[in-house]
């Protein structure tokens, strides 16, 4: 005969004991994919499964990136693009802002164009376009970049000169063009203008001249990058392999944001044009590392690759270290998040509110290291598991070797307790390389900070650091721009930079 025994237990005892629950991770089965079929990123931090990224149950192939500079951000792109070259023959084309992938794709073998360099772009070529739909993208373009939205007599005279530029180049409007006929430029579109106002019938000579200014911003001798023939043809690009885009060589974030936004125009009407392959997985992933200005506007054609791209089979890499400068249309959209290292706290306020993952996943991602990523995937059907979960590490083509700068030495007892500041930055050292080159230290001199990090096994304190940075001609200005972009608070930087001096 069996007993039953009742017991009075106190809600405090219950919460120590063990209950079987959910694992804050996908099943093996859903982690794991066909290798034939899947790129592979890493092992779980929980259950140590392999992670093989594929698009086929996820609502479409595009993947948003968050993380701070050093978090292994572009290490995951170059290894990302890899894979799926080998995968599925899938080309990519980078819109490289600050030319951080140019040497890669070199070493690759893959094709560099240099805007700014050497090569141009005729923002008016119509790549088989009807020349009024470019007319539109055109006119999107400047609204986004220019204020020509405040002044809508301006914006009629342009809209209406940059289509008389095709009629007199024998286009018809509503037409596609034919095969190999050249387009006009913005110096064309200019000389109408300027043939308007030396007519003098034009009763408001004043929005005329505003609105020659305007375009002229883009057509000057010398910054005509967008106003001459084009020496590239967008629409073999995106079938060539891999493709950097260098922007670096533009004068400012106007005309990278200008030639940003008319490659993505090119690449949305190539994909449109080509349509669906059965036998070709993902055909073209387009890149925007840092695109702030062309990722965060709700006009920008990023958006439309993001509602169109997976029934075309183009993918969208957006990465940046504010998640805030990524539109939400794309942010709340793309079938994947990676998310890195992050250190503002409003940041990780802005992916928790909009991916809405538990406060477990929160405080992981707030002790990442480089290369440890929580990954969001949105399923096509509903799921009874969590959709984030943890990466131990990133596993790339190469090794991932890490530099450490350590702040131990400036922080106080107090500071070390209360755990509120790292420690430690990390940086893989291609990242930590192309910050060293933003501030402009020559290779030699980028050789020798390197050298001094191999010296100490990677570990280098701050104070030392700045010191050797002040030797090779860094100012305080830029030492302090270097901490801030750590996100180091004004108060400590304050202190490392007087820690400097005294030990200069």
């Amino acid at each position: 005969m069996t007993l039953m025994k009742f017991q009075n237990i106190m809600s405090n005892e219950i919460a120590k004991r063990v209950f079987v629950t959910r694992p804050p991770e996908p099943p093996a089965n859903i982690l794991i994919g066909d290798p034939l079929k899947s790129v592979y990123i890493g092992t779980t931090k929980m259950f140590k499964v392999p992670f093989t990224w594929t698009y086929a149950n996820l609502t479409n192939p595009h993947i948003a990136i968050v993380g701070i500079t050093g978090s292994g951000k572009s290490y995951f792109v170059k290894t990302f693009l890899v894979r799926a070259n080998y995968v599925w023959g899938t080309s990519a084309v980078i819109v490289d802002w600050a030319g951080e992938y140019k040497a890669w794709v070199k070493q690759s073998g893959g094709t560099i164009v240099s805007l700014g360099k050497g090569a141009y772009i005729n923002i008016m070529d119509l790549s088989g376009m009807k020349p009024l739909d470019r007319v539109k993208q055109i006119m999107n373009s400047f609204e986004l970049l220019t204020d020509i939205s405040d002044f809508p007599e301006q914006k009629r005279l342009t809209e209406e000169a940059i289509e008389q530029a095709y009629t007199n180049m024998g286009f018809n409007v509503s037409e596609k063009p034919l095969a190999g006929k050249e387009a006009p430029t913005l110096k064309d579109v200019i000389t109408l203008f300027q043939e308007k106002l030396q007519d003098g019938t034009y009763e408001y000579p004043a929005e005329l001249e505003n609105a020659i200014y305007r375009l002229r911003q883009f057509a000057r001798e010398g910054e005509d990058y967008f106003a001459r023939k084009s020496t590239i043809d967008l629409g073999q690009l995106a079938s060539s392999g891999l493709v950097d885009i260098d922007l670096s060589g533009l004068p400012d974030e106007r005309f990278r944001a200008l030639a940003a936004l008319f490659i993505l125009q090119t690449l949305k009407e190539k994909m449109r044009f080509e349509g669906w392959s059965e036998s070709k997985g993902l055909k073209t992933i387009v890149v925007l590392d840092e695109a702030w200005k062309v990722a965060s506007d709700n006009r920008s054609d990023a958006i439309t690759i993001v509602r169109e791209g997976r029934k075309y089979q183009f993918g969208l890499i957006v990465a940046s270290q504010n998640p805030t400068d990524i539109n939400e249309a794309i942010f709340s959209n793309v079938g994947t998040t990676f998310i890195l290292r992050i250190k503002f706290e409003k940041f990780i306020n802005y992916i928790q509110g909009s991916l809405n993952f538990s406060d477990f996943i929160r405080s992981e991602i707030t002790k990442f290291g480089v290369g440890q990523a929580a990954v969001e995937m949105a399923f096509q059907t509903a799921i009874r598991f969590p959709e984030t979960f943890i990466l131990e590490k990133i596993y790339g083509e190469e090794p991932l070797s890490v530099y450490n700068i350590e702040l131990n030495g400036v922080l106080t007892q107090a500071e070390i307790a209360a755990n509120i500041i790292s420690r430690e930055y990390q940086f893989e050292t291609n990242e930590f390389k192309n910050i060293l080159i933003e501030y402009k230290f020559s290779a030699e001199d980028i050789n020798a900070i390197i050298g001094e990090f191999d010296q100490k096994s990677r570990n280098v304190g701050i104070i030392d650091l700045l010191v050797l940075f002040r030797q090779f001609g860094m100012n305080s200005n830029d030492m302090v721009r270097f901490l801030k972009g750590l996100g180091i608070d004004d108060s400590l930087i304050s202190r490392i930079i007087t820690r400097v001096g005294k030990n200069g």
